[in-house]
């Protein structure tokens, strides 16, 4: 007998795939009916639009690109990019790579006869640079030096750029980007998962073919069950938010049932599916992640958790299954269903998250801010060590510990490190992100 859900299943899935791999012809068809709106369409835009040069030209990658790209037409502008360029990327280098990139750093753009010394800058950030010693460099450049710079180009060339068509172009797409989004912009396939509120699946643009993922929010679910304002909220958070490490918003549209979020594409599952069900043995019997995965895994996570805690969002719930993998095994923070904006100086005693994760403070409801989320990454970790949580233990593989018993633990008990690959730095990092006072949590010094 014919299984007709398998065979729907793999009908589903032969799409998915076939529109992940593209179609030449059919792409350059469709990208032909793209046109962006006339200059002179943009004029009421151009009255309107708020001249804030971060959000402009750093924030907004549409924005940063154009900006990027106007600054390589005159060279002193384009010293100014490149100078920052150089400074990021020794920032990230390590060892030697650091060691070399400074000097280069030094030799290019600090010295006086240097044909790349950056004569625009004035009084005390040019004083600095031209004084610059290697035991004061990161002090003087990732300070005042870089902070001139940035002064330098939010002034003139920001000025120019306004007035040239890069910016002309900037603002055909941001007119473009007005137009109405519905379900009739995309082609939908198969459910990738499920959830209280609805389920997410995978789409299509059509004028593109750019892959993603929709996350359709059942209107009569989240009316029955008081989310309007959560579904809300996560959308405005969506919003703001820009980062490698964070799943992001592409588009937001409502139908008659559902309010849809088209976010990254991710498909190469959550950190709770490789933990339980592929594991250290690759079938899910050992459970657990490896440890150069864990590291790589802690670093990505640790750069989201505090791109959202510098605009002052507490995300709430950090858990492996949050955490999705792309196809390249990058992973980003995904559901943002219980994140928060708090106002500076502002602290919050809600009870939000999920029960094995949450820390101390909002058990005993004591004032919190983000301390909550370097608690959960610490569990986060332990976890993807020893293929359970700590404060439910190795006993949850064989039967439910309840609820008022972790919650007795976490406010009462350490963990134990009964797994194999507990080494000493692991044991460390873990301890610090769980200590139970706030002001002595890894994160919070």
């Amino acid at each position: 007998m014919c299984d007709m859900g398998g065979l729907d299943n793999l009908v589903a899935n032969t799409a998915y795939l076939k529109a992940q791999g593209g179609d030449d012809k059919e792409m350059k068809k469709r990208r032909r009916s793209l046109s962006l709106p006339k200059p002179e369409q943009c004029a009421a835009l151009r009255g309107a639009l708020e001249k804030d040069f971060i959000s402009l030209c750093e924030r907004q990658p549409i924005g940063k690109k154009l900006f990027r790209e106007f600054l390589s037409s005159t060279p002193e502008f384009k010293l100014a990019a490149e100078f920052l360029d150089d400074l990021y990327d020794w920032d990230l280098a390590e060892g030697a790579t650091k060691e070399k990139a400074r000097q280069e750093i030094m030799n290019k753009y600090c010295k006086a006869d240097s044909k790349s010394f950056l004569t625009f800058l004035t009084e005390e950030p040019l004083e600095k640079c031209k004084s610059v010693t290697d035991a004061n460099f990161e002090e003087v450049m990732k300070t005042k030096v870089q902070e001139g710079v940035r002064e330098f180009l939010k002034d003139k060339p920001f000025t120019e750029y306004q007035a040239s068509p890069f910016f002309d172009k900037f603002l055909q797409w941001k007119e473009y980007e007005k137009q109405p989004i519905g379900e009739k912009y995309f082609y939908e396939f198969r459910t990738l998962g499920k959830g209280g509120f609805g389920e997410v699946c995978a789409v299509q643009v059509k004028n593109t073919g750019q892959m993603y993922a929709c996350k359709k929010l059942c209107k009569k679910r989240l009316k029955k069950k008081g989310g309007e304002k959560m579904a809300l909220l996560e959308k405005q958070i969506l919003e703001k938010v820009n980062s490698l490490f964070l799943v992001n918003l592409a588009y937001a549209y409502d139908s008659k049932t559902h309010l849809c979020l088209v976010m990254s594409l991710m498909n190469g599952g959550d950190l709770k599916y490789h933990i339980y069900n592929i594991g250290y043995d690759g079938k899910g019997v050992d459970k657990g992640i490896e440890m150069k995965r864990i590291i790589h895994y802690t670093a990505q996570i640790t750069t989201g958790i505090l791109h959202l805690h510098a605009m002052d969002i507490i995300y709430r719930d950090m858990k492996p299954e949050n955490v999705l993998l792309d196809s390249q095994g990058q992973c980003r923070l995904s559901d943002l269903g219980l994140a928060v904006e708090i106002t500076p100086g502002k602290s919050s005693t809600q009870m939000a998250g999920t029960g094995a994760y949450m820390a101390p403070e909002i058990l005993s409801k004591t004032p919190y801010r983000t301390s909550v989320d370097w608690w959960a990454l610490g569990c986060s970790i332990y976890e993807m060590v020893a293929g359970y949580t700590p404060f439910k233990g190795p006993e949850s593989k064989k039967e439910k510990v309840e609820k008022e018993e972790v919650q007795r633990r976490i406010l009462n008990e350490e963990p134990k490190w009964e797994h194999k690959c507990f080494d000493a730095p692991t044991k460390d990092i873990i301890q610090q992100f769980l200590k139970k006072k706030i002001e002595e949590r890894l994160g919070m010094r």
